[in-house]
């Protein structure tokens, strides 16, 4: 399961992502391809190891693209979700 700050393509690779593992449980890598996180037994687990590596003051999913997502945070107005 990958995550992306904002709605539209190209989606953002700042987060983390879910895989499952060969035993069962899930992996957790990212947020690039080359990046461990490590293994875990739950869904709940490997969702909090996601929560505890989000970008610092990510907040609700911008809607838009990632160019976009930039321009706002860099002071432009857009529209969240949430």
């Amino acid at each position: 399961m990958h995550f992306s700050r904002c709605t539209e393509q190209r989606r953002t690779w700042d987060i983390p992502y879910i895989q499952p593992a060969a035993d069962g449980g899930y992996w957790v890598s990212g947020p690039l391809r080359s990046q461990t996180v490590g293994p875990t037994e739950t869904a709940a687990e490997a969702v909090a190891m996601v929560v505890e590596r989000l970008p610092t003051g990510c907040g609700a999913a911008f809607v838009g693209t990632p160019d976009e997502l930039v321009a706002h945070e860099e002071g432009a107005h857009g529209r969240l979700i949430g």
